[in-house]
């Protein structure tokens, strides 16, 4: 048996299934006396009773096991370096094949349409997300199984909604939502999900909340952006990805979605995505496909507690601005490089992943409050949020556009894992993760490792603005008649050089 040596984070699919309601065009005819759903209500617990048996007993048909069934393509060569993007752009094209693909997990019912008879789950998107091209099957607790359909998918939360029709005569749980908000460290917490796929359907295991607000968790490629997960103690394995965590009152507080592990089983350490931030998620997937985010265009950065002396602040909360983009909600309201924000929206900024998340699940086109601290004195402005532009990619991903497609490169932040594993220290600009062979960029002279400082000599300092910046430069060379896009990089020696990127 290997000894430990390191602590490692690694991903369960902890899967968890967001429904959508869809409204029928037409209003189908109820067949005669259909079982009717049952809506689990808060627990009082009898005296002298385990307080965890009315809860378990109550929801656990709530719960269901999710199989996803898919073909995915793989290189019949193995590259002998992984899947390292560095190393990638040395090895050619290589024969593809498919190969089968089955994934299990979690998820939990939380809505039933009684007019439809379709109940809508919630799990993780990383369970799901290859079931977009193969079959999804949902069995129930009374081991009845029927076929899955997915509603919406955030990657960027690792939340999927899953939609299931059932029978007249089939009994439906529907698990209610709690406030995850109102957590305290030290509050109960029991987990429901199938464990190891080998019958170990629906285990309930107990522990207490560990801790609230964990963020910067790197679980390899597909991290989501937006992370404040609650930790737990209670037991949590492969196979309950999507489970529910529930509190002592039977309502759901967080879907089961990672651990930190050495061995691949639980060690005590998981991780559930907030019932309050799967809400504002689900409901976005549910009546629009898509999840619609606000932003504000600034770039910021934690408060130390150096910066706590140095500003005379009250305590090491908040966050500072080191730059406001151009044209941004921010720059229209008046926020300046330095500002240091305290309050966004009458509540109070503890860090940077907090003020993300505050801006992102806020209303489009709503104007906040947002009390900032500027030359030691207090001060209000009011910033009307805009929707988060189309092409923008979380987590450096590069999204379909006309430029990034053709421009056969990819780019990550220039603090992400890759530009660290490089050794990359820079704050300015894009690092080039991937270039495909005999590509645009391939013959510009990009190499991997490469900054990307400006696009048509405008700053790009994101993989946000970066692409957006490709694409809109791409949409001028049709009117220009230039048939190339201009770069300025810096190689890896620090060295800057301006590259031509020809498109046509």
């Amino acid at each position: 048996m290997m000894k430990m040596k390191q602590l490692s984070l690694a991903v369960l699919c902890l899967m968890l299934v967001l429904p959508v309601m869809a409204k029928a065009k037409a209003k189908p005819v109820p067949a005669k006396n259909p079982v009717q759903p049952v809506y689990v209500e808060s627990v009082v617990t009898p005296e002298g009773k385990s307080p965890f048996v009315e809860v378990v007993k109550r929801i656990r048909a709530a719960v269901v096991q999710i199989k996803v069934e898919a073909k995915i393509t793989v290189q019949q060569w193995q590259n002998p370096f992984g899947d390292d993007p560095f190393f990638k752009f040395f090895n050619p094209p290589q024969p593809q094949s498919q190969r089968p693909y089955t994934a299990m997990g979690s998820g939990f019912i939380y809505e039933f349409n009684t007019d439809t008879r379709e109940a809508f789950l919630i799990t993780n998107n990383h369970v799901v997300e290859k079931g977009k091209d193969g079959t999804i099957t949902v069995t129930l607790a009374d081991k009845v199984a029927v076929t899955g359909t997915i509603v919406g998918t955030d990657p960027n939360t690792d939340l999927a909604v899953v939609k299931i029709k059932v029978d007249n005569d089939e009994q439906v749980t529907v698990a209610p939502l709690g406030d995850s908000d109102k957590l305290d460290i030290g509050d109960w917490a029991i987990a429901i999900g199938n464990p190891f796929d080998d019958g170990l359907d629906r285990t309930v295991t107990v522990g207490v909340i560990s801790a609230v607000g964990r963020a910067n968790l790197n679980f390899g490629e597909g991290s989501p952006q937006y992370q404040d997960y609650i930790q737990t103690d209670a037991a949590i394995n492969p196979g309950n990805s999507g489970g529910p965590l529930i509190n002592i009152k039977g309502e759901v507080i967080g879907i089961n979605a990672a651990i930190t592990s050495t061995s691949g089983g639980n060690i005590g350490i998981g991780f559930a995505i907030p019932i309050n931030l799967a809400k504002r998620v689900v409901e976005d997937l549910v009546t629009k496909g898509k999840v619609t985010r606000a932003y504000m265009g600034i770039e910021p950065d934690e408060i130390t507690s150096d910066m706590k002396e140095y500003f005379n602040l009250k305590e090491v909360a908040g966050i500072i601005v080191k730059k406001v983009n151009k044209d941004t909600p921010a720059d229209k309201a008046g926020l300046k490089k330095d500002d240091i924000i305290i309050e966004f929206n009458g509540e109070k900024v503890s860090n940077v992943s907090k003020f993300r998340i505050a801006v992102a699940t806020a209303k489009v086109d709503q104007e906040v409050p947002v009390k900032i601290i500027r030359d030691g004195k207090e001060m209000t402005l009011k910033v009307k949020l805009e929707e988060y532009p189309e092409d923008i990619v979380a987590l450096g991903k590069e999204k379909d556009s006309k430029g990034s497609q053709a421009s056969g490169l990819s780019v990550e932040a220039n603090d992400s894992q890759f530009a660290k594993r490089l050794g990359i220290d820079s704050n300015k600009g894009v690092v080039v993760n991937q270039i495909e062979s005999d590509s645009p960029a391939a013959k510009a002279g990009l190499s991997v490792g490469d900054i990307i400082l400006e696009v048509e000599r405008n700053e790009v300092n994101t993989p946000a603005e970066f692409y957006k910046a490709l694409s809109d430069a791409r949409d001028k060379l049709d009117k220009s008649g230039k048939t190339g896009i201009l770069l300025y990089v810096m190689d890896r020696n620090k060295s800057g050089k301006y590259v031509i990127l020809k498109l046509k």
